[in-house]
């Protein structure tokens, strides 16, 4: 790693410099800080999508508002958060807050990003009283009401229909007391919480939740406090320089990239309401050290749930250009100043109000990943992986428990294929890009919820060929037992095939299908093929299998090592129908096989 101070003076402190040990030392503790919020908001969440998938994000910023750090956690959430925490501040005022307050919100035209995700921020102030930073999370809820049980409608046509919609508003407010350590004492406005628990479907389960976000950031508050007291006055203009070091390695990284105007296309299937391949165009300008993404050509917003608001798509975009430089950069709010987004109002990437915008979290930012590492792949190949599965695949099923007589949502994304790059192959059956949680356990699914996992496993072929293959899709197949549950599936990349890259052929597409009762083989056959976008009601005994995309590959498949192609057929990964076809290998006839694929031509 380079030196913390590299590249320019540290920031003053009473005229002093903080030397460059200290401002890794100071660095690594906001860091830490942020790690351990999330590690208590996974350990003390109520509901298996927060305390076993993970769908969750904590992150540290400084009394102007901008991120100092952030816990490895969800892209989509992370980019994001910075905009709650803006208006969190716009309508809260600094002056207006107490030590021990904190303000709740989900508004994605007022800095969130869609409904179920609740943001808390937290200010935290030194023993002074004095401002110091503010800790915010985000947790997605498996439900905050609306027309469907998990608060993913695929149906959606505004934002009305998608469940309760909170502007910043105080949460919790400080009793003036303060606890053994000197960190003032909060209490959960009651009137608030009733609100939110009077408009969802499982409120024990929302209750918790927002138990754990409360805890999270009162860790945040308290360690914080630490290193303040540990630091004094050096800490504020270290976390300045903290910042600025982020930004001039950023800069020094896109300085590296050749100047032009790089141009992709890609589309999303349809939005749910009949309107189809819709597309995000994108045009990215490297000019010295900044970037410029520029969306102009987009499609407008649609009438279905597709529509990302504008810290959605910021949130895409930042991680993308991040993915083409040096991980090792601190993520901050450094890191953004050098790129500029350019999104016209009224399209899909910036929609005005009500829009639907559930999806526009869950897919599009997808999308805007997707067609922005596919401009940058022109300006640096090696740096960029193949299409991910481009989807998040989300399942929604709720309905009364006939074990305890009392509601259930339940929510889930599915994992897929990881692009192929250049330095091997893509991986199976994990999240990619905006979405980095866990799948549900099936143990857990079973347990929690009226439903049944009948089969789960990689699908082979799915992966697209290459030098280097994409990673595989996932198959999934979940049974509604013993009584009627409404299902919503919004998903995407059924008609759209994540792209290959240096010569790298498509990965697979996903799809969708109902069975009605029992399913022994579990294929197509006898199955009812769903639209990616789907709403209804499932009588008992049915199964819904998802079939998650594959990956892009990466390279000439004819380039691609016959061992490699062996190895695939061994563990089922390819069929060997699939690995004539595009490999030109006969896996009953190995050493006569023709890995440049004249045979498949013949």
């Amino acid at each position: 790693m380079r030196e913390a101070g590299a590249g320019g003076a540290g920031g003053d402190s009473d005229g002093g410099r903080v030397d460059s040990v200290t401002l890794e030392v100071i660095r690594n503790g906001c860091e830490a800080v942020a790690e351990e919020m999330n590690g208590d908001l996974v350990r003390t969440g109520y509901s298996p999508n927060i305390k076993e998938r993970r769908d969750c994000s904590t992150a540290l910023f400084d009394a102007g508002g901008e991120m100092v750090a952030q816990a490895e956690t969800m892209p989509v959430h992370l980019g994001a958060m910075p905009f709650s925490v803006a208006a969190a501040v716009e309508a809260h005022p600094p002056e207006t807050l107490e030590p021990g307050d904190s303000v709740l919100l989900n508004d994605p035209f007022r800095g969130g990003a869609h409904l179920p995700d609740l943001t808390l921020v937290t200010p935290v102030y030194d023993r002074d009283g004095d401002l110091l930073a503010f800790a915010a999370n985000r947790a997605h809820h498996a439900d905050v009401g609306g027309s469907t049980a998990g608060s993913v409608a695929a149906d959606s046509t505004e934002i009305y229909q998608e469940g309760l919609r909170i502007p910043p508003v105080k949460f919790e407010r400080g009793t003036g007391a303060v606890d053994d350590d000197g960190l003032p004492e909060s209490e959960v406005r009651g009137d608030v919480l009733d609100l939110v628990l009077a408009n969802v479907r499982t409120p024990d389960e929302r209750r918790g939740d927002l138990r754990a976000q409360t805890a999270a950031n009162a860790t945040g508050r308290r360690r914080f406090r630490d290193l303040a007291d540990t630091h004094g006055a050096t800490l504020r203009p270290a976390l300045e320089e903290i910042k600025a070091y982020s930004e001039r390695r950023m800069r020094a990284e896109i300085a590296d990239l050749p100047d032009g105007i790089y141009a992709f296309s890609d589309v999303l299937d349809d939005d749910g309401r009949g309107n189809e391949d819709l597309p995000v165009e994108v045009s990215v300008t490297v000019e010295g050290d900044s970037v410029t993404v520029d969306f102009a050509g987009t499609a407008p917003q649609t009438a279905g749930p597709v529509n990302a608001v504008f810290a959605v798509t910021a949130s895409a975009t930042y991680y993308a250009v991040r993915c083409v430089t040096d991980p090792d950069i601190p993520p901050n709010h450094g890191c953004y100043r050098p790129i500029d987004i350019e999104a016209p109002e009224g399209t899909i990437v910036n929609p005005e109000p009500p829009a639907a915008v559930v999806g526009g979290n869950l897919e599009t930012s997808q999308r805007v990943t997707d067609a922005v590492l596919g401009a940058l792949a022109e300006a640096d190949p090696e740096a960029v992986v193949a299409g991910c599965q481009g989807t998040m695949n989300n399942v929604t099923l709720g309905g009364t428990d006939p074990r305890s007589g009392t509601p259930y949502a339940f929510y889930e994304t599915q994992g897929g294929g990881f692009g192929g790059r250049a330095s091997g192959d893509g991986m199976d059956g994990v999240h990619v890009h905006m979405s980095n949680t866990l799948n549900t356990p099936a143990e857990v699914l079973e347990t929690a919820y009226p439903l049944r996992v009948e089969r789960y496993e990689l699908r082979p072929d799915s992966g697209g060929a290459g030098e280097f293959r994409g990673g595989l899709g996932l198959r999934r197949d979940i049974e509604v037992r013993d009584h009627t549950a409404r299902l919503s599936l919004l998903a995407e990349r059924h008609e759209s095939r994540p792209y290959g890259l240096a010569g790298g052929e498509s990965g697979g597409t996903g799809a969708a299908y109902l069975f009605d009762g029992g399913n022994d083989e579990g294929s197509e056959d006898g199955g009812e093929k769903l639209p990616a976008k789907h709403t209804r009601d499932l009588p008992p005994g049915s199964v819904v299998s998802v079939r998650t995309p594959g990956g892009g590959g990466y390279g000439d498949p004819a380039d691609r090592d016959p061992d490699a192609v062996a190895r695939d057929v061994e563990l089922g990964k390819l069929t060997p129908a699939a690995a004539r076809e595009r490999y030109g290998y006969d896996a009953d006839d190995a050493d006569g096989a023709d890995p440049g694929g004249t045979d498949a031509d013949e």
